[in-house]
């Protein structure tokens, strides 16, 4: 490994994060995943090409990742998360644990409907979003799936768990987790469903979720980011960042995941990138260990 962290080029199976964490008592995961929507383009913006996107899905699995997220709703122009992902690894490795959700989307393009028109989040919208991720997916039992709020509907998180409960019964389901969701939400499901996971916008910059972070942490449910390194809207600009990364060899990015990691056990990471490169400097980071002057500084 170079001295630098930002030029690592590793071989297969040496870079993933050492840590682990176990979903639902049963799903060992690695705690640096991988976020399959950026190679899509969905809703908006550049996806890699056809061959490009399959070459980084496998090269994840090269490298050791065994925790992706995607969605059925993750399309757009012709490339769909759930075929790619299938494409590019079906039969699945016997450890790979693939994180899927539901909301008031059923279709990528549904986005583009009005919140009313938006019915995803009904008991029939649930249910077609769970078998379209499993047909999309060639798969009979999904490992967890996010019931995502706040996208457009009315349901009740508990009515909607409650549905997604009787799928799990049916066998189509084997862990449940809650994405977007406030406090008050998360404790209404918790008392309705064994939540496994909670996902929700969290990085360095943004950290109103810090209660619900050492919450999670407290009950034994994984905390999973979305925007860990920010977005096109929120970039990660601190200068505490970039200093600390130029002292360490690292890029702002790696210092952004690193943190996350020394935030709480509990933090898995999934982030995305279109870029092979990209993939394995996310990584990477989860090698670099900040000191506690280091944190100190991020966190000043």
């Amino acid at each position: 490994m170079d001295d630098a962290i930002g030029r690592v080029r590793a071989e297969p199976s040496t870079i993933a994060a050492k840590s682990e964490w176990t979903l639902g008592g049963d799903l060992r995961v690695n705690r640096i995943g991988y976020g399959a929507m950026k190679l899509t383009g969905w809703p908006m913006g550049k996806r890699p090409d056809k061959d490009t996107a399959l070459a980084i899905l496998r090269r994840t699995v090269e490298l050791g990742i065994n925790h992706i997220d995607t969605s059925n709703y993750y399309a757009s122009g012709g490339m769909a998360a759930n075929e790619l992902i299938r494409t590019a690894l079906y039969p699945y490795p016997d450890d790979l644990v693939i994180v899927t959700k539901v909301s008031a989307l059923i279709e990528g393009h549904d986005i583009l409907l009005p919140a009313h028109a938006q019915r995803g989040l009904t008991p029939e919208g649930l249910r077609r979003g769970v078998e379209a991720n499993l047909r999309s997916l060639g798969i009979d039992r999904l490992d967890v799936v996010n019931l995502r709020l706040g996208d457009g509907g009315h349901m009740p998180v508990e009515a909607a768990l409650e549905t997604l409960m009787a799928l799990r019964a049916e066998g189509l389901i084997r862990h449940l987790g809650i994405s977007n969701v406030t406090a008050t939400q998360f404790a209404r499901a918790r008392t309705v469903a064994d939540v496994v996971c909670v996902q929700n916008l969290y990085n360095i910059e943004a950290r109103a979720d810090d209660p619900l972070v050492d919450a999670c942490a407290r009950a034994g449910i994984a905390y999973v980011p979305f925007l860990p390194l920010g977005g096109g809207y929120q970039p990660l600009t601190g200068r505490h960042l970039i200093t600390v990364a130029g002292r360490r060899g690292a890029t702002v990015s790696q210092v952004a995941l690193a943190w996350l990691l020394a935030r709480s056990p509990n933090i898995l990471l999934n982030p995305g990138t279109s870029s092979l490169a990209h993939l394995e400097q996310n990584l990477a980071a989860g090698h670099l260990q900040l000191t506690d002057d280091d944190l100190a500084e991020l966190e000043a």
